[in-house]
């Protein structure tokens, strides 16, 4: 089964072969830094207001580590886990992706913050930014969750596990992240920040198919494993995603202050609540919150990107792949 202990290395027979789809489907929406041009956006910083610019400057600095964080637990906790070859493939390009949103983030902290110590500030965020450091102590505490455990050898384990693997993908690549693509495209909306609304596009895609991969792997575990995702697992998961909304809330109460034309931390709530019962739905677990989106700009954003990504296809932006396998063929 897919978490039992060991490391299967051969992709003949394929077991699973849509994680192996996923992997060409992530390679088809391959992007470079280079192509963002953030240079057009500096014009549009000087027009930002004192609020708009205390936004985009605690927005970037959670940027600056956040992707950071993801990788490390990818490299730590999900790739010695997930036992087969054609999933291991996804991951490994899902560790490019987050090396290349890192180096976007770099770039455009160069870009937006000229000033040294700025820039230092910045990167400082993590320990100094009570916002940012909750939501960085609430992901280092699920990766730590682990203990370091090398081999999923009984239930507890492979539960644990699960709930590392649920976190990250609908708490902090589905909740965190998402709340942070809703600052730009607000901004977008507003005919500002072209460059960084460019450069998100290529990483929200990303991300929803970092997301539905991590959620594809949960569907597999428990129609192997039924017995693994009980109603304490649900439970323990909804409480989990709680926290994550609370941590979220306390950043946009940050980030918005007393509120800014279009954008408020109430709007804010309204918005991770009910992006939280997305993610809860996909879990099928019933939502928590009943909470409508107050953005328009989110739901056309939604609409673009999740119908590119379950098209397989990227019509935005998309490289060939060359070559083909099929799944019938003998080993």
């Amino acid at each position: 089964m897919l978490l039992d202990p060991g490391m299967d290395l051969t992709l003949r027979p394929m077991r699973y072969p849509a994680f192996y789809e996923r992997y060409r489907a992530a390679i088809r929406n391959t992007w470079t830094v280079e192509e963002v041009d953030l240079q057009s956006d500096l014009a549009d910083l000087t027009k930002l207001s004192p609020g708009e610019r205390h936004l985009i400057n605690r927005l970037v600095a959670f940027f600056a580590t956040g992707d950071s964080i993801v990788a490390n637990n990818l490299v730590l906790n999900l790739y010695q886990h997930v036992n087969a070859p054609e999933a291991r493939l996804y991951l490994s390009r899902q560790l490019y992706e987050e090396a290349v949103h890192v180096q976007f983030y770099l770039t455009l902290l160069d870009t937006y913050l000229p000033d040294h110590d700025e820039r230092a500030k910045a990167f400082a965020a993590v320990e100094h930014i009570p916002s940012i450091k909750d939501k960085a102590d609430f992901c280092f505490r699920w990766i730590d969750s682990l203990g370091g455990l090398r081999r999923l050898e009984s239930r507890e384990d492979r539960r644990a596990f699960l709930l590392n693997l649920i976190c990250f993908a609908a708490c902090i690549e589905g909740l965190f992240f998402y709340g942070a693509f809703a600052y730009v495209y607000w901004l977008r909306s507003r005919g500002l920040l072209g460059g960084l609304a460019t450069g998100t596009n290529w990483v929200f895609r990303d991300e929803s198919m970092h997301m539905e991969f991590a959620f594809s792997v949960v569907d597999t575990v428990r129609a192997e494993e039924p017995e693994l995702f009980d109603a304490a697992m649900g439970a323990e998961v909804t409480r989990m995603i709680e926290e994550a909304v609370a941590a979220e809330l306390a950043f946009a109460r940050d980030l918005c202050g007393a509120g800014l034309p279009g954008m408020t931390a109430e709007q804010m709530r309204e918005y991770l609540e009910y992006v939280a019962d997305r993610r809860l739905a996909r879990l099928g677990l019933p939502a928590r919150y009943g909470t409508a989106s107050p953005f328009a700009f989110m739901e056309l954003q939604d609409v673009q990107e999740l119908a590119n990504f379950f098209e397989r296809r990227v019509s935005a932006y998309q490289v060939a792949v060359e070559g083909s396998v099929s799944f019938d063929e003998a080993f």
